[in-house]
């Protein structure tokens, strides 16, 4: 199989040194697989997500040498996709309708890092409704859309990087949110049903999507499709430890550029500091 990786960018603010640092490894991946790299705009977020970033972003990636094989797909643009993945999911009876909070509702569009892992409780099976339940609704509209995890399943995948990779459906994740009220799709569905429709090979992307990946081929398997292959480098941090936000602004990809850094520079700052698990 040709090697195909993807670099997603979200546009919700610019890009900073660990994005640079992850894209130009999911390139380089593929250049030296023999591949190419699809382009793919993260933008589910109605209301974080705007245009003009999105546009920044492709500059920045075209800047670092990153080059992509393919027009920008555009998830805003992809709602058809996500639709039939949903119907898929409810006809095979793994999702349901349910109700959240007001903050889990915000954050089901956005990838779930690693402090948002700390801080997730475990979904009561308690309040799961009974088996079959929505799946009489045509549309997912309206409702949250939750995916029932198989209770006591081990997910096992092996990471190009980080090795040998366990979670436990229950224990370490409950059932999580795959579609939001105000009619968005969530972010595990989304990238889903598009990698599987872009036909992507591997997966490359931050540390602090281990265990998202866990819940990722669950939807895999419902959906009968064979999950692409794993790799997921170190974060880069902040000077007191935390994930690097895109609203540090010195560290971004366009501050260090309009500085006079080059992109060999920039990777270079990323590198030093970037820390693994």
């Amino acid at each position: 199989m040709t090697y195909l990786g993807r670099i997603a960018p979200t546009p919700t603010g610019d890009m900073h040194v660990g994005h640079a640092r992850t894209f130009v490894t999911a390139y380089r991946r593929a250049v030296d697989a023999g591949g190419a790299v699809a382009l793919r705009i993260d933008d589910l977020d109605p209301l974080r997500c705007r245009a003009e970033l999105a546009r920044r972003a492709i500059e920045d990636l075209s800047w670092l040498g990153v080059r992509w094989s393919n027009d920008p797909v555009y998830q805003s643009r992809r709602r058809a996709c996500y639709v039939d993945a949903w119907r898929a999911l409810r006809d095979a009876g793994v999702i349901y309708p349910s109700t959240v909070s007001r903050k889990e509702i915000r954050d089901a569009a956005h990838a779930p890092h690693e402090e948002d892992e700390v801080a997730e409780k475990i979904f009561p099976p308690a309040l799961r409704p009974p088996p079959d339940t929505g799946r009489d609704l045509d549309s997912p509209a309206g409702v949250v859309w939750r995916f029932r995890v198989p209770d006591g399943d081990v997910i096992h995948y092996i990471d190009g990087r980080c090795g040998p990779q366990a979670f436990t459906a229950g224990a370490d994740f409950g059932d999580f949110i795959v579609w939001r009220k105000d009619d968005v799709p969530a972010y595990e569905l989304a990238v889903v049903a598009d990698d599987i429709a872009m036909g992507i090979t591997e997966v490359v992307r931050g540390e602090d999507l281990l265990r998202s990946t866990a819940r990722q081929i669950l939807i895999y398997r419902a959906l009968s499709a064979a999950p692409p292959a794993w790799y997921h480098v170190p974060l880069v941090r902040d000077a007191v430890g935390k994930r690097l936000a895109k609203r540090c602004q010195p560290l971004s990809i366009r501050e260090l550029r309009e500085r006079g850094l080059t992109p060999e520079q920039v990777l270079a700052l990323a590198e030093e500091t970037a820390v693994s698990r």
